[in-house]
């Protein structure tokens, strides 16, 4: 489709209806994404102007930070919905949780029902400061509890940009990668513009995620997308068909 543009598209360009976005902070006043209902209107009204056809926001869920449990997430949900009939609709709008692997995360993952993307997807994410040292364990649990592993934002990772084979190890271990679209632009930088070239150009994308927080984000969509395989970004696109509901 876009190789026939004598310019690069815009990010925007790839949203095309039957984009099912799995990865937004949306719900307002329960992480560092909406603060206000009237913000999570704007990034709804957004995401649906954009050409997003349904969305499973996925607030934080980080021990001593944002402590969300399943319940509270639910209940924001909730909350939004009978505060904003027409545009959860339109969108479809359902929840998740974006879970910190951490130390605490194990137990969490013995203790509760973790909220999926659906029945057994689970959405994770690193600290972009030191990867966590029980990793592998804690992936081999979520593997062993059911869980199909689903990490947000692999490109964004500063300690894997010159270690490359870790990537090759996440995969191994089970780990299915969402990139982030911003990405793909050089919003993050260019450093995390290289590594999702690299992600992409060798075929380990399998998800992407808008990972909307507030209006810049929204705004960013108008940008360029910089990456060089363009083919490999449209098909993960269009993996996300698989959380359609």
């Amino acid at each position: 489709m876009f190789s026939l543009f004598k310019s690069k598209p815009l990010l925007k360009d790839f949203v095309q209806d039957g984009f099912v976005d799995i990865h937004s902070h949306a719900l307002c006043g329960i992480d560092d994404g909406a603060k206000t209902i009237s913000d999570t209107k704007n990034i709804l009204d957004a995401m649906s102007n954009l050409g997003f056809t349904e969305a499973i926001t996925t607030p934080h869920t980080i021990f001593m930070v944002w402590e969300n449990t399943k319940e509270d997430i639910l209940s924001k949900h909730e909350e939004v919905r009978s505060l904003l009939p027409l545009e959860t609709e339109r969108l479809n709008l359902r929840v998740a949780s974006e879970y910190l692997i951490d130390d605490s995360f194990l137990k969490r993952i013995e203790s509760e029902e973790l909220l999926t993307l659906n029945n057994k997807h689970v959405l994770v994410e690193m600290s972009y400061i030191n990867p966590p040292i029980q990793l592998m364990e804690i992936l081999f649990v979520l593997k062993s509890n059911g869980y199909d592993i689903v990490l947000a934002h692999p490109e964004r990772y500063n300690f894997y940009h010159d270690n490359k084979e870790m990537y090759k190890k996440l995969k191994k271990a089970g780990c299915l990668f969402q990139i982030n679209l911003l990405s793909t632009t050089g919003y993050y930088g260019k450093h995390v513009l290289d590594a999702a070239n690299y992600l992409l150009s060798n075929g380990m994308i399998d998800f992407a995620g808008s990972d909307i927080h507030h209006q810049k984000h929204i705004d960013a969509f108008q940008n360029k997308v910089l990456i060089k395989d363009v083919n490999s970004l449209q098909q993960a696109i269009k993996n996300n068909i698989q959380f359609k509901q």
